[in-house]
């Protein structure tokens, strides 16, 4: 054999490095894909636990060293000895569980807040405000001094006893509750004795304040408002004041509910797809396993483990199920195209052998040792270049498991290798003088090829029954398939790969449906060119028809690739439908700016912004009473008394509930004594009815009737309870007075509209973006790691496409060329030549384009209810405004352009063909009838 393949390398070099480099670009995407879905998989593994809110990202113990009985003379408030126990805590953590220092803390603070005495420190509404009191260590190292400096406890100076103790206070602590360096804040002892008395010697500015150190609590780098429960909710401070940490044990008479804590911050670094279930193992056994009962047992019964971990790496593999199924479809659609124009290849060398390989069957040849010579040949270029492909895409994507991207170029391999073999052995089982006839109306019509149809289609309609029912990630997609998606890594485990292979099965039978169904249009279209003048569209047609049996393998390749496309194109549509609707729910305009309430003239200052066109002034009261109804199992209510006329402009613009202004104008002169007409949700109207309802705050009661029904409106919480009134008919002056506008417009600026309806000297009013807000739905990496497969997916699917309409036309091109230098000697024109070419192109790339887009758009119909790009659109973010799942939309462009660039393609590469082969006649006639 080795003398074979020489030769034949010797002699036909340019075959085989076509065949090796597309084996090499076959390859790399197919090795590169698993890993990059492993990639992605990582980085929505680790961009999950780094995003995830300190108190839920991290792992938080607690003692109670007030009740500890131990023998150990040590003081367990004592900072050496949580020192230690931080250590410790540190060292248990089972792999791939790993702490980030950096954010990390510990130390003890008192449970209950204490209530401030002193009549300086600034009050609410609802009473004194209150102290956390903390002895977290490194302070120094997380904070930066602004005034005065550190708080200072010699070792062993403060005891349970002791009156007087130093404290630190943030920068925002310090400006909400007017407190200075020197002030000093008395705090009662719950359990009796002199006040303590605790001396503010400094104040610092968190360097970190989003990160675990402060945000874990976040009452340590700024005060909250909480409220007293009542009929009246009333607000109140909850500040916090910032130890020394050898001061902790005055804790003991402070509080007699405090703790000492440890919370640790997970470092994500270096953690990979494959680690999800070590990681899942680890956090159990931190949180109610080996590793609790061991630091149990070394620190006191009394030690409490609690973190959220589990649940932040549920909503990962959640995400991650989402993603992989509606990636595995374009990477199976790709798979087949790339299949398709491997097979298409290899039939075109053995097209161009024929008569050299029936010849060696003629004298004696067999069947194997022709395949064994052929394979020979094949393996020497696509072996390397397989092997090529594999290291390039390890290069490329350097992160992801190594043996389903080695097996996948090894598929490559076997196909490229195979094809030629096999297709030659297919050929010329048999020794035959001469070839049958290649009609479309002939060709195939076996009881064998009946069965492989029928098992196709039956194929067919069981993967479309099953993503319909089940979802691309079969069967509990969103559960088991979550939790296969953790043992797995890259989500392998849940994706379902009959229900993934849908479209493409759709695409077999569209293409089977298409041959069998194009020779009879062939046929008429021949009788009727057979009655026009000239030769061109008769002979075109009809080698056309008699062309069918050849052109199978190029018509399944495009109507795949142009399923794929149009398939994957309905994804983005849907994705980006989802997005503008969330983000158009959340912010209810284009822009919405709220104030407590805004200034007088805001609405005027706002609509003088630039790219402005209209605004809409909105006053927001939560918690409406219903005085004439019992709201049992409706809840809160959100009112909304707003100008009718731009309110109505807006509910029409957005689509969110539109209604004439009329169904919502106060009667004239009404001042609150009128009845108003309504704008409610579904529930509300329900529970209001036809009837004229007195509703409103204690204050100022109104009478309203309801005129329309809307489930969303603009402004309301999607999903929650509203009224809509008119505020010119309310009551008082008061309640007219806007809490937010609702901006229209384009290109607008946060800080122009925050600039414009802020008043001089007041906090400025907070301003929300559609812009930024749909921006946010794709800050995962692993939604953008995911999109960007499947785009590169389509790509690759649309380019194999391409290379399987150049094959089909070089596949036929000596036969051609021969065909047009035998009519030029009988007569035939040089522009007719030309003419021939290009329309007997057409009928192929008609066909294909006519199926992709017929079978395009059956596959978003028949499929789409089954995909839920959910996860791809909003990540793990809430759904508000986009009722049920996200699936994909049609697109007319991804559903004609593709298909109009294919039947370009053919007529401008049959076109070029052409233009070469009429300047060759002479040499055609010469070169004889063998080739």
């Amino acid at each position: 054999m080795a003398p074979w393949v020489r030769t034949r390398l010797r002699t036909a070099p340019g075959a085989a490095v076509a065949l090796l480099v597309l084996t090499l670009a076959t390859a790399f995407p197919a090795a590169a894909l698993p890993r990059a879905m492993d990639a992605y998989a990582a980085a929505g593994l680790r961009h999950g636990l780094a995003t995830a809110p300190p108190e839920r990202g991290a792992i938080a113990l607690t003692d109670t060293p007030w009740r500890e009985e131990s023998g150990s003379s040590a003081d367990p408030l004592d900072p050496a000895v949580l020192a230690e126990r931080y250590r410790r805590v540190v060292a248990a953590l089972p792999a791939p569980l790993r702490a980030d220092p950096a954010e990390s803390a510990y130390g003890a603070r008192t449970g209950t807040p204490l209530a401030a005495s002193d009549p300086w420190v600034p009050q609410l509404d609802g009473g004194r405000t209150v102290f956390t009191l903390s002895a977290q260590h490194g302070v120094d190292r997380h904070a930066v001094v602004r005034e005065g400096r550190l708080p200072r406890a010699a070792r062993g100076s403060v005891t349970e006893g002791t009156d007087a103790v130093e404290a630190a206070v943030t920068a925002a602590t310090a400006r909400t509750l007017a407190i200075r360096p020197g002030a000093v804040v008395h705090l009662p002892r719950p359990m009796g004795g002199a006040p303590l008395a605790v001396r503010v010697t400094g104040v610092v500015e968190p360097v970190r304040p989003d990160g675990g150190y402060w945000a874990f609590e976040p009452v340590l780098r700024a005060p909250v408002r909480l409220v007293k429960e009542g009929p009246a909710p009333r607000p109140y401070w909850h500040g916090a004041l910032l130890m020394a940490p050898d001061a902790a044990p005055v804790l003991r008479s402070a509080s007699p509910d405090g703790e000492a804590y440890w919370r640790i911050a997970v470092d994500p670094a270096g953690l990979g797809a494959d680690d999800t279930r070590a990681l899942r193992t680890a956090v159990a056994s931190v949180e109610d396993g080996p590793v609790r009962a061991e630091l149990g047992e070394a620190f006191s019964p009394e030690l409490f483990v609690e973190t959220a971990l589990d649940d932040v790496l549920l909503g990962v593999d959640r995400t991650l199920a989402g993603l992989d199924p509606v990636v595995a479809v374009a990477a199976f659609g790709v798979a087949g195209v790339a299949g398709v124009v491997l097979l298409m290849a290899g039939g075109l060398v053995a097209a161009r052998r024929h008569d050299e390989l029936a010849l060696l069957r003629a004298r004696g040849g067999s069947v194997a040792g022709v395949a064994g010579r052929l394979l020979g040949e094949t393996a020497v270029p696509v072996l390397p270049a397989a092997a090529a492909g594999c290291a390039l895409a390890f290069a490329a994507v350097p992160e992801g498991r190594a043996l389903p991207s080695v097996w996948a170029a090894a598929a490559v391999a076997v196909v490229a290798c195979g094809a030629l073999p096999a297709r030659a052995a297919f050929a010329h089982r048999r020794v035959r003088v001469h070839g049958g006839r290649a009609d479309a109306g002939r060709a195939g019509r076996s009881r064998g090829r009946v069965v492989a149809e029928l098992t196709a289609l039956v194929l067919a309609v069981g993967a479309v029954a099953a993503l319909r029912r089940d979802g691309a990630g079969g069967s509990g997609a969103g559960g088991s398939g979550a939790a296969a998606t953790a043992g797995g890594g890259a989500g392998a485990g849940g994706v379902d790969l009959l229900a993934s292979a849908a479209p493409l099965l759709v695409a077999l039978i569209a293409t089977l449906l298409l041959v069998r169904l194009l020779p009879l249009p062939l046929r008429l279209a021949a009788r009727w060119a057979a009655r026009r003048r000239g030769p061109v569209a008769f002979l075109a047609l009809a080698r056309a028809g008699r062309a069918g049996g050849g052109g199978a393998l190029p018509l399944l390749a495009l109507v795949a690739a142009l399923t794929t496309a149009a398939f994957g194109g309905s994804v983005p549509a849907g994705v980006a439908d989802a997005r503008d609707r969330a983000s158009l729910a959340a912010v209810g305009a284009d822009a919405r700016v709220d104030g407590d309430p805004l200034p007088e003239g805001a609405a005027g200052a706002v609509r003088r912004v630039a790219g402005v066109t209209d605004v809409a002034a909105v006053r927001r009261s939560y918690d409406l009473e219903l005085r004439e109804r019992d709201t049992g199992g409706v809840g809160a209510v959100t009112l909304l008394a707003v100008e009718a006329e731009s309110y109505a402009r807006l509910a029409a613009r957005t689509g969110l509930g539109a209604f004439g202004a009329d169904a919502l104008r106060a009667p004239p002169g009404a001042g609150g004594s009128g009845v108003l007409p309504a704008v409610a949700s579904p529930g509300v109207a329900a529970l209001l009815g036809g009837d004229a309802v007195l509703v409103g705050p204690a204050e100022a009661p109104f009478t309203v009737r309801v005129a329309a029904v809307r489930e969303v409106t603009p402004g309301a919480a999607s999903g929650g309870e509203f009224l809509v009134v008119d505020a010119a008919g309310l009551p008082g002056g008061a309640a007219r007075a806007p809490t937010t506008l609702l901006v229209s417009g384009s290109s607008l600026s946060g800080a122009a509209l925050r600039a414009a309806a802020g008043a001089p000297g007041a906090d400025a009013p907070e301003v929300a973006l559609r812009a930024a807000v749909r921006a946010g739905f794709t800050d995962s990496p692993a939604q953008r790691g995911a999109e960007l497969v499947y785009v590169a997916a389509v790509a690759a699917g649309a380019a194999y496409a391409a290379v399987a309409l150049l094959l089909a036309l070089v596949r036929a091109a000596p036969e051609r060329v021969a065909l047009l230098a035998r009519l030029r000697t009988m007569g035939l024109t040089r522009r007719q030549g030309r003419g021939l070419l290009v329309v007997e192109s057409l009928p192929l790339a008609l066909a294909a384009a006519g199926g992709g887009v017929l079978a395009g758009w059956a596959a978003v119909a028949l499929l789409g209810p089954g995909i839920d790009l959910t996860a791809t659109a909003l990540g793990g973010r809430s759904a508000a405004g986009v009722p049920g799942p996200v699936t994909p939309a049609a697109d007319p462009w991804s559903l004609l352009l593709p298909a109009a660039a294919v039947v370009v393609l053919a007529v401008a590469a049959s076109a070029a063909q052409a233009w070469a082969a009429t300047g060759r006649t002479t040499t055609e006639l010469r070169a004889g009838d063998t080739r």
